[in-house]
């Protein structure tokens, strides 16, 4: 399982932001916890249409040197459309999708 965060740049407030993201939910909640992300920040899929952390430009660096990998646009579109169709095949099955916080 892996953590990435994109090469995003996005403002909020005087910050900039990007996504961090990973293959499963306990990667995530556990890369935030490593990083000091507050668990309340997650935006799952009630939220995003991707799993996911807004995080500062700080704990993006921290991110990566916890092992977490950078990613581009293209790439992190490919990701985010795994984990769409892997959630709703679940949702199909009669399942939860596992994204749930």
């Amino acid at each position: 399982m892996t953590v990435y965060v994109d090469e995003a740049e996005n403002r909020f407030g005087r910050m900039k932001m990007c996504h961090m993201l990973a293959d499963d939910l306990a990667e995530l909640m556990a890369m935030a916890d490593k990083i000091g992300v507050a668990r309340q920040w997650y935006q799952g899929f009630e939220k995003a249409s991707c799993p996911h952390f807004d995080i500062a430009k700080s704990k993006r660096a921290l991110a990566i040197e916890q092992g977490a990998i950078v990613i581009g646009r293209h790439r992190l579109v490919e990701i985010t459309r795994a984990i769409e169709a892997a959630a709703l095949a679940r949702v199909r099955a009669g399942e939860k999708h596992g994204w749930e916080a």
